[in-house]
């Protein structure tokens, strides 16, 4: 199912969740068989309440061609709810105080969130770091030194709880403050080799995750975790990473949330340096150690960079500096170009590449970076669509 399926039934915003009904109804149309975030979204929005959407769902199935459809059933969103009681975990709901504004501000943001530790943790500055999971003894030091830096300037640091690079982020952060996004269940540790670490963190710090309870992660659940990483930050940092690499996926991200991307370099003949020399060729920050990032960052407490424009001679505000447009950038502004013209509805390549003016050689190692992590797929006859 797919947003040009859902015909208009109205156009009235969504209500705010102001009860445990709505709250569970919710919760349960974003389980339901073939509802993504955005369809979540759409559905929302036409019907006004997810009881309304609910009963809906299955008229918008039938004329999308989907035949016999079923909502998910109250037992199983009543078993996600208990079990999440059993585990001690916190649901955090889009569009509630608790919901992290950061993360609200992206185009895909999850509409629910599972917590487990301190859910205070997402009301502070977020600053996120990734890299290698084969990650080399000076990529760990050099790790651990900006978390534990970071996270004595103020910082929560956020990372993805996997091997190598955000293992060392998070112990290094344990004291002040760390948030492991997880691509399972929060009460689902990937990989099992960090099931103390999880303890711990659930203990001073916070896991974090957008899928079911219990749910073990599979391959595409990855990029999609990627996205929440960004998304929650102010900034991504990359220690190290290969040319291909799921951090590069959260960098990619970051840049089309529009946030700052900051690498560290490494030697050109070691592969897992390969991607943030790339990163860093493009455009991205340098970092040596942390007093880099937050010279590159708004002091925290002062707001957006827009917020602390340079002033005239006359005591006014400037408008801020333009961003300068680097390689970087540019490969950012046409993901999202490409994303936006894409749909279900089938292109073809040829096509596509004359409606952005821009050249075959630039466009296709971006059509390929998104047919990669997922969000692009091809069909026969050189034919492009948008997946869900």
């Amino acid at each position: 199912m797919t947003d040009r399926d859902l015909f208009p039934s109205s156009t009235h915003p969504p209500l705010p969740p102001t009860s445990e009904d709505e709250q569970f109804s919710r919760l349960r149309l974003l389980r339901s068989r073939r509802v993504g975030v955005t369809t979540y979204k759409r559905l929302l929005t036409e019907h006004g309440t997810a009881q309304n959407a609910l009963a809906a769902l299955p008229e918008v199935a039938r004329a999308a061609g989907v035949q016999n459809y079923e909502i998910c059933p109250e037992a199983v969103v009543q078993a996600e709810l208990n079990a999440a009681r059993d585990a001690g975990a916190r649901l955090i709901m889009q569009g509630t105080p608790a919901y992290p504004s950061a993360l609200d501000e992206i185009a895909d943001a999850p509409p629910f969130l599972w917590a487990l530790g301190d859910p205070g943790l997402l009301l502070r500055p977020m600053i996120s770091l990734v890299g290698a999971r084969n990650a080399s003894s000076l990529g760990v030091r050099m790790a651990t030194a900006l978390a534990r830096d970071l996270g004595q300037d103020g910082y929560t640091v956020v990372s993805g709880l996997a091997r190598g690079i955000d293992t060392a982020a998070h112990r290094a952060a344990l004291s002040t403050g760390t948030i492991a996004v997880l691509a399972g269940g929060v009460d689902t540790v990937y990989p099992a080799e960090n099931s103390a670490l999880a303890h711990d963190i659930a203990g001073t710090g916070l896991l974090l995750s957008e899928q079911p309870m219990g749910l073990r992660p599979v391959a595409r659940h990855f990029p999609a975790r990627n996205r929440i990483i960004s998304g929650l930050s102010r900034a991504t940092i990359v220690v190290e990473a290969a040319a291909k690499s799921g951090s590069l996926i959260t960098a990619r991200d970051a840049l089309d949330q529009g946030r700052d991307v900051l690498a560290v370099p490494g030697n050109p003949f070691d592969a897992r340096a390969a991607g943030c020399n790339q990163l860093i060729r493009d455009g991205a920050i340098l970092v040596r150690s942390a007093s880099d990032v937050t010279e590159a960052l708004a002091p925290i407490g002062s707001g957006k960079e827009t917020d602390v424009a340079p002033r005239d001679t006359a005591g006014k505000k400037s408008p801020p500096e333009p961003a300068k447009e680097t390689p970087l950038r540019r490969v950012a502004a046409l993901h999202q170009q490409i994303l936006d013209r894409l749909s279900p509805s089938p292109i073809a390549e040829d096509q596509l590449i004359r409606d952005l003016a821009v050249g075959t050689s630039d466009a296709a190692p971006v059509l390929l970076e998104l047919e990669l992590d997922g969000r692009i797929s091809r069909q026969s006859g050189g034919l492009l669509v948008r997946e869900k």
